[in-house]
Formats: C-alpha cells, structure tokens, sequence
C-alpha cells in the first residue's frame, strides 16, 4: 500500500468514526472536498476506502442478518 493509499484509508476509518458519532453523514463529503482542493489523487483514494469500508460493513451486516435466521 503506497504513502498516499494508506494515509487516506485512516483518514476515511476515522472520518467514518466520526460521521457515525455525530451522526453527520455529509462530512463525508466534506472531508472529501476539502481533499480534493488540494490533491486529487488523495481525494481519490480517500472516496474509494470510504467506499470499501462502508461496502463491506453492509455486506457483513447482511451475512450476519442471514445467519441469524438459520438459527
């Protein structure tokens, strides 16, 4: 994982943190917006481990939803 994949994937787990704390699902957003005013390649790999994250958390939600039902 290069510098910039890395840095922007604790980025996004603590921003997602913090959208979840204060219940503000547009900082998101805002995080990213104020990334990309200053390097795109950042933005970039910040939305896209938000993405993964976030995907995987409501895939794993699911998974569990469906193995709860088989007990």
């Amino acid at each position: 994982m290069s510098v910039v994949e890395s840095l922007a994937d604790e980025l996004a787990k603590d921003t997602i943190a913090a959208a979840e704390k204060l219940g503000d699902e547009d900082l998101i957003r805002e995080v990213a917006k104020v990334l990309a005013a200053t390097s795109t390649t950042s933005e970039e790999a910040f939305m896209t481990s938000i993405r993964v994250r976030l995907a995987e958390r409501r895939a794993r939600r699911y998974l569990e939803g469906r193995l709860g039902q088989s007990d």
